[in-house]
């Protein structure tokens, strides 16, 4: 996790799933120096998950579903074109008060 060009509030809760990356110690001790509190899903549970899900679901159906790759490193360019360039940027959210990620970032830091 880069908290390198933010400065989150202390008290940040940072969700993820129970994967083994984030509950590495490595990871928990950069939360930790970040005063971020960690939240994992319930184990089976794909509820908890629900906006990760959403979002894996709209990378594949608005960026990956009717590519085909040769290599590990066209697939990697795609899904950053598509976070950096699409989805961050110019893709509005009702749930940010119909904002790109991005304005609402710039909103909230002002």
């Amino acid at each position: 996790m880069n908290f390198s060009n933010r400065n989150p509030e202390k008290g940040l809760i940072v969700h993820s799933d129970r994967g083994s990356q984030y509950s590495s110690d490595i990871y928990k001790e950069e939360l930790k120096k970040n005063e971020c509190i960690q939240s994992m899903s319930r184990k089976g549970n794909c509820w908890d998950n629900a906006c990760v899900e959403s979002f894996f679901h709209l990378l594949k159906v608005e960026a990956l579903n009717d590519l085909k790759f040769s290599n590990i490193e066209e697939v990697q360019y795609e899904v950053f074109k598509y976070i950096e360039h699409f989805y961050n940027r110019k893709r509005i959210h009702s749930s940010l008060n119909y904002k790109t990620p991005m304005e609402f970032e710039k909103d909230i830091s002002a």
